[in-house]
């Protein structure tokens, strides 16, 4: 399975878990209108959307093992496939006996069929609630610019009371049968329908005086949150309804804060304006943009209100209690996430092999069959780099020296590591201790140095992340990478003494490496590489290696670089760099004689 499918699924799965918390906010919102002081909080109905929103995230976030009570859903082994029908046949090194996955003709699975369809489903309807939103604010902009801006305010009988606070406001009378509305997140305007004018002066401020309190409120960036969050989850019905909800607790709020502490009489005004400016309305502007909403729907649940006022809550129980709730929903999401999981547990690693040779001189390529250009941890390959670095700064002198004695606590996975160990042995064993010896002499600062002068791989030797270990781990399944294609980059740079080092650095890197003589006359020198697989969840793969083999072969003037990498099964004690090695050299002599 390629990155993109992995994804698309994981996209169907926080989808589906975004309507699952969808479904349990909906039922606290049931509950939540039976406490009209907290259905008259903004927060209340913006939070119930983030927590809608956390929860569709989360699903999509990088994440190893988790608080889960559904089991994993189990993937068809052969929807792992990552490369495309059209691959190249397998390198011989897998019919030698290298025990590589092979590579199979991707099968799709059902969930991936539907996770594709679903992602395009969803790009249609986002694409469409953007068009949406684009013509509403074009409505806006059109009745903007057909009505005349008020520069007098005073000349205004609505702003007789307000006139210096709102100044800072662009006020657009139209002549138009709309209600008065508020727009614009970074330049707020306020239209004013021309029949305003006809009203009671008394209703006329108490209208705008609305409007400013939703301009004063920030209303209009609550608002516009509440439109992104829906825009986004458009497919939940959930997060329409507490849109819908916010808007609404956005008109009662600004209703309560304009009539409080008036008179019985002021507040009879102003419904009856509500009712006035409803029948002067030639139908309600459907403009999601902005504030304006009278309309036969609400206007009955206002008018009740503005009648009998609800007093702003004292206590904060209700809103503790909802945050809870809330709270409650979205760990309740991470505990129902569903995981990916494959049926079998090879089928958790990809089919990956390369066989890469250049031309040393010129760096035509001679064979690119695989996947050459993944990177992955260059394991005991690094030697090679590791033994330019120490004989070029003078760390390492010669074969034989500095012979290091071992101790405990080095790392001593293989018997032969279990002794003293000289330049040549090391290279030989790939002795890890020997090789971080050598690190730690060099230094953090120019170790780092020499592997930037390099251009190995990602150049990354921070080591573990929160470990601090790079200078002693960084190529050990750690954070260095490099591609087969990057490894003969590198080794045309050895060949071709093009790394700026000492000529002893490069004459005893080759005498210290394994050479092998062919058949046909070749001389192949060579370092191999064996690393464990690195799960998702930072464990070791016990069931795959990776297995590198590397190096040049020479004969009279003609000198090529050669990479091989496969991922191979396990096979005890007999390592993955071993059996890449031998099966590679099995079929060198035909393909140099090719050459």
């Amino acid at each position: 399975m390629t990155t993109f499918d992995h994804f698309m699924i994981q996209f169907l799965l926080a989808s589906a878990g975004c309507l699952a918390a969808g479904a349990a906010v909906g039922i606290l919102t049931m509950l939540m209108r039976r406490l009209p002081r907290l259905a008259l909080q903004r927060s209340t109905w913006l939070l119930g959307q983030l927590t809608i929103a956390a929860a569709f995230l989360v699903i999509l976030l990088p994440h190893s093992e988790r608080l889960r009570l559904v089991p994993p859903i189990e993937l068809d082994g052969a929807t792992r496939a990552a490369t495309p029908l059209a691959r190249p046949a397998p390198t011989p090194a897998v019919a030698a006996g290298a025990a590589v996955l092979a590579p199979s003709v991707p099968r799709q699975s059902w969930l991936l069929y539907g996770a594709r369809a679903w992602l395009l489903v969803y790009l249609l309807g986002f694409a469409y609630g953007i068009f949406r939103l684009f013509q509403a604010w074009r409505l806006l902009r059109a009745l903007a610019a057909a009505g005349s801006p008020v520069h007098a305010l005073g000349g205004h009988e609505g702003f007789a009371a307000v006139c210096k606070g709102a100044a800072a406001l662009d006020v657009i009378e139209v002549d138009a049968p709309i209600s008065p509305m508020l727009f614009g997140l970074f330049r707020p305007r306020l239209l004013l329908p021309l029949h305003l004018r006809s009203f009671d002066c008394l209703q006329q401020q108490l209208i705008v005086e609305h409007e400013l309190t939703h301009w004063r409120r920030r209303d209009v960036h609550w608002m516009s949150a509440g439109l992104v969050l829906e825009t986004l989850l458009w497919f939940n019905p959930v997060m329409r309804l507490l849109r819908t909800q916010l808007s609404w607790a956005q008109e009662l709020g600004c209703d309560r804060d304009v009539l409080a502490s008036r008179p019985r009489v002021q507040r009879k005004a102003y419904a009856s304006a509500l009712v006035l400016q409803l029948r002067l309305q030639h139908r309600p502007l459907s403009a999601a943009l902005a504030f304006g909403g009278v309309n036969a729907t609400t206007l009955t649940a206002r008018i009740s209100l503005i009648r009998e006022p609800l007093a702003a809550t004292r206590s904060r129980w209700e809103r503790v209690a909802a945050a809870i709730a809330l709270g409650l929903v979205f760990l309740g999401s991470l505990a129902l996430q569903p995981a990916l999981a494959w049926r079998s547990a090879s089928a958790t690693v990809l089919p990956l092999s390369c066989t890469a040779i250049s031309d040393a001189a010129s760096g035509a390529r001679l064979a690119h069959e695989g996947q050459c250009d993944e990177r992955v941890t260059p394991a005991s390959t690094f030697n090679l780099a590791i033994s330019l670095m120490g004989y070029d700064s003078g760390v390492l002198v010669d074969e034989h020296a500095p012979s290091l004695p071992f101790k405990a606590g080095y790392p001593d996975w293989i018997p032969a590591w279990r002794q003293s160990t000289d330049p040549a042995a090391w290279l030989k064993y790939s002795v890890l201790w020997f090789a971080q010896q050598t690190t730690a002499r060099l230094g953090a600062e120019r170790f780092q140095r020499y592997v930037q002068q390099f251009d190995y791989g990602n150049q990354d030797v921070s080591g573990d992340p929160g470990k601090d270990n790079g200078l002693g781990w960084s190529w050990v399944s750690s954070s260095l990478a490099i591609s087969p294609a990057e490894q003969l980059a590198f080794l045309r740079k050895v060949v071709n003494r093009q790394l700026a080092l000492s000529p002893k650095a490069y004459n005893m890197t080759a005498r210290i490496m394994t050479k092998v003589t062919l058949a046909n006359g070749w001389e192949v020198y060579g370092k191999t590489g064996t690393a464990a697989l690195t799960l998702p969840d930072g464990k070791d793969d016990q069931a795959h290696q990776y297995g590198w083999y590397v190096g040049w072969a020479k004969k009279g003037d003609r000198t090529v670089v050669f990479a091989r990498l496969v991922l191979a099964e396990r096979q005890g004690e007999n390592h993955a760099g071993w059996r890449v090695k031998q099966a590679f050299l099995s079929e060198l002599p035909s393909r140099l004689d090719a050459l």
